[in-house]
């Protein structure tokens, strides 16, 4: 029986009334239906009228650092009064987080709304053979469905997965790509080396359309810049270079950079991941590039930069830094309670990033640091745990399970992190009872940090939400 017969319980119903029934029957797709080629996401967008093609749409691709990216920069055009939609994923809380319009969720009106225009191009697409759209492909056509409505002038395209298979890589003539950090994720989908996987990262560069990426990592920079090469496509590398990290504090990260008018200024970030100046620097390079402050070179020098001879302008610069200092952005070294930090490292680079910010916070030395950690059973969760294992102070593990049907058991966990450490681990599956345990085990000033999957940022953001008592 296909999905538009029949939706969560199995029974047979038509269109959903309303947005409770609408997010239910969107849950429910993974179960139905499956990814499609690049060419049927071009169809579905085409029968729903190629909406929001005309707008300028910044394509965003990498491993780890593309939601941060993709929110520095939504602060940025916003700053600059620029009506601004972003397409982000996952969600922590409620699906409407994917579909933001500066900055805010859309309603659930809004949601419905374009729900069912979506629903009925997707139904004729499944009743003629061609196949109903697929989760991710689903809220993709809402989202640009509803950035339509809503007139936006940008729009932000966070890729789901990889990048050149990826659904948003139907969008044909975007303005501008940036390319992330790129590490070891995926690798059952993507390939299981560097080169690999940016060469599906890579697969979102266009002809002729501007690219900045992140180039700390050289293996898959030579790749980037082959593909920028090949597709006559500008292209501007970021490398460590370009930034200098001045100061880290649990409140923020300081670091300076050389502006676009050759100005030396400092910026801060209000997340304390050093890995977030990195992100906030590829963000401040796309908007000045769309803001025309800058010019990304022709290609035949892929490493320079090139800045357009024009006067500073220190008001601009100056709303530039505070729209960088106010991003927060949910689940990546939130402190979301007293002592309580969550972030959503879930693969082997992001949880590298992760304990190099914790070294520099001084972390370690404050007492009994606790861990909670739950992952999903695609991600490589016992090169993760070993890493942690080998190069933190911890006083104790709690090890606990997401609500997802990938989840690794928490008995499992356990025992893979006892063959690395000699410390405490302790088992809860309850998220409120792993909470619990672990302020338990804290001491003095030691902190409690949750990380493995942004599924479990997203329960403890929701526990946290609900009033759960973990104290």
């Amino acid at each position: 029986m296909s999905i538009s017969e029949r939706y969560p319980d199995g029974t047979r119903k038509g269109i959903p009334g309303n947005y409770e029934e609408a997010a239910a029957y969107i849950e429910e797709l993974p179960r139905f239906t499956k990814k499609h080629s690049l060419e049927h996401t071009k169809e579905f967008l085409r029968r729903l009228g190629n909406p929001a093609a005309d707008r300028k749409i910044i394509h965003v691709a990498g491993t780890n650092g593309k939601g941060s990216v993709c929110a520095f920069l939504q602060a940025l055009l916003m700053a600059e009064g620029k009506q601004t939609g972003f397409f982000t994923s996952p969600h922590l809380v409620s699906v409407n987080e994917r579909i933001r319009r500066n900055n805010v969720p859309v309603d659930n009106g809004m949601f419905f709304a374009v729900f069912c225009e979506v629903l009925e191009a997707a139904r004729q697409m499944e009743e003629e053979g061609a196949g109903h759209p697929s989760y991710f492909e689903f809220l993709f056509g809402m989202g640009m469905k509803a950035f339509s409505r809503m007139d936006v002038e940008y729009i932000i395209l966070e890729t789901g997965l990889g990048g050149r298979l990826d659904a948003t890589n139907s969008i044909e003539h975007p303005a501008l790509s940036v390319i992330t950090s790129i590490s070891l994720d995926h690798t059952d989908i993507l390939g299981d080396t560097i080169t690999q996987i940016a060469g599906e990262k890579a697969g979102i560069i266009k002809s002729g359309v501007p690219v900045i990426f992140d180039g700390s990592n050289q293996e898959a920079a030579e790749v980037i810049r082959r593909k920028a090469r090949e597709k006559g496509a500008p292209c501007k590398e970021i490398s460590n270079h370009a930034f200098e990290i001045r100061e880290v504090t649990r409140k923020h990260i300081a670091f300076s950079r050389v502006n676009a008018y050759d100005k030396y200024v400092i910026c801060k970030v209000s997340i304390c991941g050093c890995y977030q100046a990195m992100n906030a620097e590829l963000a401040l390079e796309a908007a000045e590039y769309l803001m025309g402050d800058r010019r990304i070179p022709d290609g035949r020098d892929l490493r320079g930069g090139q800045d357009v001879g024009c006067t500073a302008d220190e008001i601009r610069d100056q709303r530039r830094r505070e729209a960088i200092a106010s991003v927060r952005w949910e689940g990546r070294m939130e402190q979301a309670a007293p002592h309580l930090i969550i972030d959503g490292a879930h693969n082997p680079g992001a949880v590298e990033a992760f304990v190099e910010s914790v070294k520099a916070l001084g972390a370690e030395g404050k007492g009994g640091m606790v861990l909670i950690f739950s992952a999903v059973s695609d991600k490589k969760y016992e090169q993760m745990i070993a890493y942690l294992c080998g190069h933190l102070d911890v006083k104790a593990y709690v090890v606990t399970e997401v609500e997802d049907a990938r989840r690794v058991p928490a008995g499992e966990l356990m025992w893979v992190f006892r063959r690395y450490t000699d410390r405490l681990v302790v088992c809860e599956t309850d998220i409120g009872e792993a909470l619990r345990r672990a302020e338990a085990l804290r001491e003095g000033e030691g902190d409690i940090y949750c990380l493995g999957s942004l599924y479990l940022a997203g329960m403890v953001r929701k526990r946290l939400k609900g009033g759960v008592d973990y104290a």
